[in-house]
């Protein structure tokens, strides 16, 4: 079973909107607490960047395109990570990983959101 799980990816129309989730399913809580998480974006060609964080105390932080588009939000007692999306962009498209910001894990899959204009 992989580390990180992310879904809720999917194509949506520029101005839509979407929900990502990120599951730690292996990781037990006294472990993910702590944690600061991370949603990144990546496209073919190019490095992840950084979307979005999370502290432990729930202080977020957002990069300047997403600021006050994105949401991020944790759940501790599901391990679970949330990125939710609204006003999407089609420069929004790419695959979105979540992990630890400081010390990351296995990366996983992802999940792919695809933004038509």
């Amino acid at each position: 079973q992989a580390q990180l799980v992310e879904s809720g990816g999917g194509l949506v129309q520029a101005g839509g909107s979407l929900r990502l989730s990120c599951k730690a399913p292996r990781m037990i809580t006294s472990v993910f607490n702590p944690i600061t998480w991370g949603w990144y974006r990546q496209v073919p060609g190019d490095q992840r960047e950084f979307i979005a964080s999370i502290s432990s105390t729930g202080r977020p932080n957002y990069s300047d395109p997403v600021k006050d588009r994105f949401t991020i939000s944790r759940d501790n007692a599901r391990k679970t990570v949330y990125l939710q999306m609204n006003s999407l962009k089609p420069e929004d498209t790419g695959v979105y990983y979540c992990n630890n910001v400081v010390a990351p894990v296995s990366w996983g899959k992802g999940t792919l959101v695809n933004v038509a204009s």
